[in-house]
C-alpha cells in the first residue's frame, strides 16, 4: 500500500456518492451512510419515488458517462454499487475517469466472489458466467485508476437467490445444475462492511465476505418449493464449459471467510409465506 492508498485524512462533510444506490445492495448502503451522519449523494438514471433522509439524488449513467461528472463534483469517497450482467468495465471506465479529475479520494468497489477464478474462455461461459468476467475487467480498472481504493468481493446476495428460485419455481421442471453449490450471504451485512470500509482508510482488495453455510442449489431451491407449498419435479443437467467446471469445483465459494450470520432459512422464513 502507497502512501497516498494509507492518506484517508478527507472531509468528513462532503458527500459520499454511492452508485447504484437505489438497487438491492445500494439502497442498504445509502440508508446506513445516513444514518453514520454523512450527507450521501446517488447517481441513478431516475430519481426514486421514495427520498431517503440525508441522500440527494443525481440523474446520470454510468454506461454512457451522462451526468458522472456533476455526481462526482465536491466528493472525495465513491462507494461503487452499480453493476448489472455485463457492461461492469465500461460503467467503471467512465466512473475512474471523472473520479480522476475531481480529485476522488476513495473508491470502493463491491465485487464478487470467484471474479478472479472462474475462467471466461468461450461463448458458452460467457453466456453463462459472463457476470464474473465483468467483474474482474472492473476491478483491474480500478486498481490500475491511481485512485487510492478498496474492493470488497462478497458472495451472492439471499435476495438474488430467491429471485432465481421465483422465476425457476414457473416452470413445469426445474433444471438444476448438477454439483452446483453457493453461498448465500445477507445483503445488509454487506451493506454494513461497505460502509465501514468507505469511512476508513483505502486498503485494497480485503477478505471476502460470505454467508455462513455452503448449500447445493438444489436443496436452496426445494426449500423455496416448500416454503411456497410447491411440487416440481427438479431435473439435474451438466453444464458444459470452463466456468461451469470451475463453479462445480467452489470457485465461487469462500468458506474459509463464513463471516456473515443470516441464515438463507432465516431469510426465506422472513420473506416468503406459503
Amino acid at each position: 500500500m502507497s502512501k497516498e492508498q494509507t492518506n484517508h485524512e478527507l472531509d468528513g462533510t462532503a458527500p459520499v456518492l454511492v452508485t447504484g444506490g437505489t438497487g438491492t445492495l445500494g439502497h442498504l448502503v445509502v440508508e446506513r451512510l445516513a444514518a453514520a451522519g454523512r450527507v450521501v449523494r446517488v447517481l441513478a438514471r431516475k430519481k426514486p419515488d421514495q427520498a431517503v433522509d440525508g441522500a440527494e439524488f443525481v440523474t446520470g449513467d454510468l454506461g454512457t458517462g451522462e451526468g458522472i461528472d456533476d455526481a462526482v463534483d465536491g466528493v472525495e469517497i465513491v462507494v461503487h454499487c452499480a453493476g448489472s450482467a455485463k457492461g461492469d468495465e465500461d460503467k467503471a471506465r467512465n466512473l475512474v475517469a471523472a473520479a480522476t479529475r475531481t480529485g476522488v479520494r476513495h473508491l470502493v468497489y463491491i465485487s464478487v466472489v470467484g471474479a478472479d477464478r472462474i475462467p471466461v474462455v468461450s461463448g458458452i461461459d460467457r453466456n453463462m458466467f459472463g457476470y464474473f468476467e465483468s467483474k474482474r475487467a472492473a476491478e483491474v480498472i480500478i486498481e490500475g485508476s491511481g485512485i487510492p481504493w478498496t474492493i470488497l468481493r462478497a458472495t451472492q446476495f439471499h435476495d438474488i437467490v430467491l429471485m432465481v428460485a421465483e422465476q425457476m419455481a414457473k416452470l413445469p421442471v426445474i433444471p438444476m445444475p448438477r454439483g452446483l453449490r453457493v453461498q448465500p450471504v445477507d445483503a445488509g451485512e454487506v451493506a454494513d462492511r461497505l460502509v465501514e470500509l468507505a469511512l476508513g482508510a483505502p486498503a485494497g482488495l480485503v477478505p471476502d465476505l460470505a454467508g455462513p453455510s455452503v448449500y447445493d442449489v438444489k436443496v436452496l431451491i426445494r426449500g423455496y418449493l416448500h416454503a411456497t407449498d410447491r411440487r416440481r419435479p427438479i431435473l439435474p443437467i451438466a453444464l458444459p464449459g470452463r466456468a461451469a467446471h470451475a463453479m462445480v469445483a467452489g470457485a465461487n465459494l469462500s468458506p474459509e471467510h463464513a463471516d456473515g450470520h443470516r441464515t438463507w432459512e432465516e431469510f426465506l422464513a422472513e420473506r416468503v409465506t406459503a
